[in-house]
């Protein structure tokens, strides 16, 4: 199955997008720490215009945590590699327990900005994500009120939204944007396992199949943890069968109700019941992503 999702609405925020950049001083790009690579929009290179630029790793208490410094200290020496005096680029981490402060991204912003030959008194942020990479609540979390509409599934906000940061800075909250052609399959599969594309636009047995592929290479412990089986256990499909007869989806004739077990096993690794995890690890510093 080839995965392709573009809306209507994203078709129209990414051409919205390309005006705000012409009027905005700074990109704020959350991505998902569990998949930093994939959840990266590579539409935001080619908006034509050099701005600073800060990267946060959102979603870290999902994701593995040696996996994630590994990801922050990668970013740190590429932003440095390719540093731009009117596109400096810094990278942040974002927990329940060690949020992003208001005050902290408003410094932050100040120092990043103030470099540029036109730097305005009241700066305009663009905060920008994929589809339910926990933009929404970021805001909502660094504002301390709830500002913008949250929800357990992608494709939550669909136009701009500009909130109040400080005395100097606005945000522009925009909709969760993915790309016009997914050409690297295997990145799709992976934002699919996370949530990031609707599940209505996939199918969801052939991403529970590379669900399971993934985690019994990566994670079988927590896999045995959750589902309770032996060593002896080695494919998706006797992981999945472990998982119908757990909650009950096999009929008196033995069939299993696959798309009851995919749903069980994406909810649960979303969810966080399969305990932390990460889908990628990043290349050698020297090498672009």
């Amino acid at each position: 199955m080839t995965i392709s999702w573009y809306p209507g609405h994203m078709y129209k925020a990414n051409k919205e997008l390309i005006k705000l950049v012409k009027i905005s001083d700074l990109i704020i790009e959350l991505l998902d720490a569990r998949a930093p690579k994939a959840s990266m929009n590579p539409l935001l290179s080619s908006l034509g215009k050099p701005m600073p630029r800060i990267i946060i790793l959102n979603k870290c208490d999902l994701a593995d945590p040696v996996m994630t410094e590994k990801w922050r200290h990668y970013f740190e020496i590429q932003l440095q590699s390719q540093a731009n005096a009117l596109a400096p680029t810094v990278c942040l981490t974002n927990t329940m327990h060690a949020p992003v402060a208001a005050a902290a991204l408003a410094t932050l912003a100040r120092k990043l900005i103030v470099t540029r030959p036109k730097f305005k008194e009241h700066a305009q942020l663009i905060i920008t994500g994929i589809p339910n990479v926990g933009k929404s609540t970021f805001i909502n979390n660094l504002i301390k009120r709830k500002v913008a509409k949250t929800g357990n599934e992608p494709a939550i906000t669909k136009g701009q939204q500009r909130i109040k940061l400080d005395e100097t800075f606005y945000l522009v909250d925009t909709p969760g944007l993915m790309w016009p052609k997914l050409e690297d399959q295997v990145a799709a599969y992976k934002l699919a396992t996370l949530g990031t594309i609707r599940n209505t636009a996939i199918d969801i047995e052939d991403i529970a199949w590379f669900a399971a592929e993934h985690f019994l290479a990566h994670q079988f412990s927590a896999l045995k943890n959750r589902y309770n089986f032996d060593n002896t256990l080695k494919s998706p499909e006797q992981l999945l069968g472990v998982i119908a007869a757990s909650i009950g989806a096999t009929s008196k004739g033995g069939k299993i109700n696959f798309h009851k077990v995919s749903e069980t096993l994406l909810n649960d690794l979303r969810s966080g019941k399969l305990g932390t995890f990460s889908m990628e690890s990043p290349p050698e510093p020297e090498h672009s992503i």
